[in-house]
């Protein structure tokens, strides 16, 4: 919270809330920093989840700054600043900042819980098993964003669907293999005793993903901007990888 207050000053001073977007990621990482110095878990354990927290981290923060720069602010917060008005300002610190400052703590409980316990001192098939979704997850995720932004960077595709690598089996890899590598964190963090009430975690971040930020906010923009769109979402499946319909 102390992090997301500094953060809101910041925006003010430089009247663009969308730096929120950029430290999503590097918030989640801090936060696996923070818990690796101050909790007395068992040595391995903490360091393969806080080093998968920080990689993944450090890129999506890394990813969105490079995409944002020298776009200006988000045009959903900019909508947000029409609607509220002058309040905006005031009003963003509960409902940007404080808000995404409570989700990320609560999504981090696995990277979290994981640290704690002591108990069992060695790695299980329940942290392999962790680490190897998160590594498809990454995988995922990460190639996604590139082909996305080969696609974008060339005028010829401009106003056209990307429909091509990973994403002609799932219209958001990006999105899937968020999701997917934080069901990784959790089997990391079921791994120690009692790690398994974290499953909020995923299913907070899956539901965000799929329902709120995601794919439905996303899609309900390309159907209107892109007529070939709707084509494309009754040949690709919407989240899960899947072979393209005819």
């Amino acid at each position: 919270m102390a992090m997301m207050l500094v953060l809101w000053l910041v925006s003010l001073a430089i009247r663009n809330a969308s730096i929120v977007d950029i430290f999503w990621g590097a918030g989640f990482a801090a936060i696996a920093i923070i818990t690796f110095t101050l909790a007395d878990g068992y040595h391995n354990r903490k360091l393969l989840i806080t080093s998968l927290a920080v990689i993944w981290g450090s890129r999506l923060a890394a990813h969105i700054g490079w995409r944002n720069h020298g776009r200006g602010e988000d045009f959903r917060y900019q909508a947000m600043r029409r609607r509220i008005g002058p309040r905006f300002g005031l009003l963003s610190l509960f409902i940007v900042f404080g808000l995404q400052g409570v989700l990320i703590w609560l999504i981090s409980l696995p990277l979290q819980v994981a640290q704690i316990s002591s108990e069992p001192a060695s790695l299980t098939w329940l942290d392999f098993c962790g680490a190897l979704s998160w590594v498809v997850g990454f995988t995922f995720e990460s190639i996604g964003d590139l082909q996305l932004s080969k696609f974008k960077a060339d005028p010829g595709n401009k106003g056209k669907v990307m429909d091509r690598g990973l994403w002609a089996y799932t219209r958001h890899p990006n999105y899937f293999g968020d999701a997917l590598l934080w069901w990784g964190f959790f089997l990391i963090a079921s791994a120690t005793p009692g790690g398994w009430w974290t499953v909020i975690s995923p299913l907070m971040m899956t539901t965000l993903l799929m329902k709120v930020s995601g794919v439905a906010l996303l899609e309900k923009t390309l159907v209107k901007t892109r007529p070939e769109y709707r084509e494309y979402t009754q040949r690709t499946s919407a989240f899960l990888p899947m072979p393209p319909k005819r």
